[in-house]
């Protein structure tokens, strides 16, 4: 028997659905279970929190969201610049991508400190910490995107007297496409996390910096709800995302 693929309504339907059973079941477990409020409060709790203390959550979430934007759109637009380098000239990739590749090893948390020792407390530091978390996956899947086109359609153009650059636009460029949009989609979370991990290392705004005064603090409504708008930023950047690619896609 073959199964049918579920409707785009359908399968909106059901996320919906699924999400809202987590809530039930988390409402009603938690209390029953005798978790204390204080170690994991309850979502009409945390509801509470977003309803009383909404102009700060939403004066936090400002700069947070201005550094992820800003570094995912510089670190994605780094990546592909250098990898459109690498495939054009390899000698340069066989130079600077291992070193590329070895700064990748390097831990965030440990990274995240010295950025901020350089640049400062301000927002620069988590941009670049947000597109430093973003520049390596997509540099990877952009280089074997921009790669994947065959030799023999690659001498078609060539034959039909292509310039470098045609071929670029009318070939490399549409093939790397849907790699490209896989690495964003991810860089969209990714973004957020970066932002979040720098404001944790040095700021007194953001959402990085409420959960660490949150958790200092024992409020863990607060805390829960920071992270709650962190997810939904980072859901409503990745959906931003797909919107892109199916236009983009639509005319490719």
């Amino acid at each position: 028997m073959i199964e049918r693929p579920l409707s785009q309504s359908a399968s909106v339907t059901l996320s919906v659905l699924g999400g809202l059973s987590i809530l039930v079941i988390w409402q009603f477990l938690v209390p029953w279970a005798g978790i204390p409020a204080y170690i994991v409060p309850t979502p009409t709790a945390i509801a509470g929190v977003f309803q009383k203390q909404w102009p700060l959550l939403l004066s936090n979430l400002w700069p947070t969201a201005v550094e992820s934007v800003a570094g995912f759109l510089i670190g994605n637009s780094m990546a592909v610049l250098v990898a459109v380098l690498f495939v054009y000239a390899r000698i340069v990739q066989a130079a600077y991508f291992p070193v590329i590749l070895f700064f990748n090893t390097i831990p965030i948390l440990a990274l995240a400190p010295i950025i901020v020792l350089i640049f400062g407390l301000g927002m620069t530091p988590k941009i670049i910490i947000a597109a430093v978390i973003c520049f390596f996956p997509t540099l990877v899947n952009m280089i074997r995107g921009l790669g994947s086109a065959s030799q023999n359609e690659q001498e078609l153009l060539r034959i039909l007297s292509a310039t470098r650059w045609e071929t670029f636009w009318r070939l490399r460029l549409p093939r790397s496409l849907p790699m490209l949009f896989s690495s964003l989609r991810i860089a969209a979370t990714t973004s957020v996390i970066g932002a979040i991990v720098g404001e944790w290392i040095g700021s007194d705004k953001g959402i990085g910096a409420l959960i660490i005064q949150a958790t200092f603090n024992y409020r863990s409504g607060q805390l829960y709800a920071a992270i709650v708008l962190s997810s939904s930023m980072a859901i409503v950047l990745f959906l931003l995302v797909v919107l892109a690619e199916r236009k983009i896609m639509r005319y490719s």
